[in-house]
């Protein structure tokens, strides 16, 4: 099984984890799945998923930043993820 697509991404800081929608290669195109994952455990497989933050001002000056993953990078560790723990692949959505 392989992931073929990241549909959506969220990251949560409060509890360093990463919301992921993705489809696998044996799933249909009405079919997606989801999982939570530490970002620790994105570093324990030598991946950097969150790219340094832009930081732009609105006209009251106020900093707003947000966070830039690389979905190729993040495709490339749930292959990697769900080969080494295929036990925790998601049911399909």
């Amino acid at each position: 099984m392989e992931v073929i697509e990241v549909i959506t991404y969220q990251i949560n800081h409060l509890d360093d984890t990463i919301t992921v929608q993705f489809r696998m290669n044996e799933d249909s195109n009405f079919e997606s799945r989801y999982d939570t994952i530490e970002l620790s455990e994105s570093d324990d497989f030598g991946f950097n998923l969150i790219n340094e933050g832009f930081d732009f001002f609105e006209d009251d000056e106020e900093e707003i930043e947000f966070d830039d993953i690389n979905e190729d990078e993040l495709k490339t560790f749930l292959n990697e993820y769900y080969m080494i723990y295929p036990d925790r692949i998601p049911k399909i959505d």
